[in-house]
């Protein structure tokens, strides 16, 4: 939200009201601001006024950032007819202005970033800023050093004409691999693994850029990011 704003909209913001309810509270006097009751809904205001809807002060709590550890079954959107979202398992007021900094498919899990700050999150999202993304892949068949050079150097993905950009990809076991990538193309990863004749039976993503997902939350459970988190994503 930018300042200054009409009062109305600030209510209708931080109450998920409709702006129409929201006028006519203000005309039966329920909104005041600094201590003074206003019916006027176009008055402007700043980030510095006391705001009290019927008696209670209103906080716009800025800019917020947090982590999930996403389980299996989620996916990543706002709302869903079918699925339930990660922002069901968020416990937080406003959400409506949210999003997702780089999604996962409902079958994968792992860290995932939800924040309502859209420049932080096209920090993360552009392959031109090269935040890589780091994946543990279970495989169907056994990871071979030729694949895993293939993967380096870039892989040519169904009905792409552009070679992947280069990975990083280091072996974990027979069947498992540690896969970064700096690119989020539609199933990216599976895409990849395909290419190289194997398949992903699991899919975790473990890192983006230097945050790495918190060990201590289990999954379904998030975290508000640490001061230095954010700024990891902004000083890159």
């Amino acid at each position: 939200m930018k300042f200054p704003c009409r009062i109305d909209k600030f209510v209708s913001h931080i109450n998920e009201l409709p702006r129409s309810k929201v006028k006519i509270l203000i005309k039966k006097g329920e909104v005041s601001i600094n201590g003074i009751v206003t019916k006027k809904s176009d008055v402007q205001i700043t980030r510095e006024d006391s705001i009290e809807l019927s008696g209670k002060q209103l906080k716009y709590l800025g800019k917020r950032y947090f982590m999930l550890n996403k389980p299996q079954g989620y996916v990543c959107a706002n709302s869903d007819e079918l699925h339930p979202t990660v922002f069901d398992l968020l416990d937080e007021p406003n959400l409506k202005d949210f999003h997702v900094a780089g999604r996962l498919d409902i079958d994968t899990t792992g860290l995932v970033l939800i924040t309502n700050d859209g420049d932080w999150s096209h920090q993360i999202t552009s392959p031109k800023k090269q935040k890589y993304k780091t994946y543990l892949v279970e495989t169907k068949e056994i990871i071979t050093e030729e694949a895993l050079e293939q993967l380096r150097h870039g892989v040519a993905l169904h009905n792409e004409k552009q070679l992947t950009r280069p990975a990083q990809a280091q072996a974990v076991d027979k069947y498992a691999l540690r896969l970064s990538i700096c690119e989020g193309k539609y199933h990216q990863v599976k895409r990849m693994l395909a290419a190289v004749s194997n398949h992903v039976v699991e899919l975790h993503r473990e890192k983006i850029s230097d945050i790495e997902l918190d060990s201590k939350l289990s999954a379904g459970e998030y975290r508000p990011l640490t001061e230095h988190e954010i700024n990891i994503i902004n000083a890159k």
